[in-house]
């Protein structure tokens, strides 16, 4: 499994670690109330934490703070920022397929990128690459994006699946039949390794909620 990713940032790329989680045997199907409880928490742990910060008390959360730095640079916002302001604000976590769910839940606690796949369209190796600002894909609303020049992404043998700052596409996208699935973790520099651990392992508790026959055949943090 180790060989299936090629680190080809290079020396002069922006420092950024990649976590990677595979797990097969999920089912992808309504589970009924058990991300319930974990949703709800979820929800009444952030209101209580963060229900007073302002903005800027927000973007200064650390692992926010270094995704804000990399945005920052290209004129970006961190996209995780204003969906957890929303829930702070009362919105409902909305409900979705479990593996979806399970990543985003996730990525609302430990405020990390991720982006899921269905790993059985995968065409391995995976290379970590900076793109040009000269690719394209299709992104998961089956829009055409191009890349931004100096991005991280991702690409496979058929193409990129996705980039930090453009998102996952849809050639590769989680659906209720993906019984493999593969999650990518984007760390900028200043994320531990051990939050990177941690969030892959929420996410892996998360999916054995409703896939509770799953195995996990792949977990590794790949350092900057």
């Amino acid at each position: 499994m180790m060989s299936m990713i090629q680190n080809e940032l290079g020396v002069n790329a922006t420092d950024c670690s990649l976590g990677i989680l595979i797990m097969e045997g999920v089912q992808n199907t309504a589970c009924g109330n058990r991300l319930a409880a974990i949703k709800h928490d979820l929800e009444h742990s952030l209101r209580e934490k963060y229900g007073h910060a302002t903005r800027g008390e927000l973007k200064a959360l650390h692992p926010i703070d270094t995704y804000v730095l990399y945005y920052k640079k290209f004129g970006h916002t961190y996209h995780v920022l204003p969906q957890l302001e929303s829930v702070i604000k009362g919105k409902a976590i909305q409900d979705g397929l479990p593996l979806v769910e399970a990543m985003f839940l996730a990525e609302l606690k430990n405020m990390l990128l991720t982006a899921g796949h269905d790993f059985d369209q995968i065409k391995s190796p995976l290379r970590f690459i900076v793109s040009t600002g000269q690719e394209s894909y299709a992104s998961l609303n089956g829009r055409d994006v191009t890349t931004i020049d100096g991005d991280i992404m991702i690409s496979d043998q058929l193409g990129i699946i996705s980039s930090i700052l453009r998102g996952p596409d849809l050639r590769t996208a989680i659906t209720e039949q993906t019984s493999r699935v593969i999650y990518t973790v984007y760390a900028p520099s200043g994320v531990e390794e051990q939050v990177i651990y941690q969030h892959l392992n929420d996410i892996e508790s998360y999916v054995l909620e409703c896939s509770v026959k799953a195995v996990t055949c792949f977990k590794h943090v790949f350092q900057e």
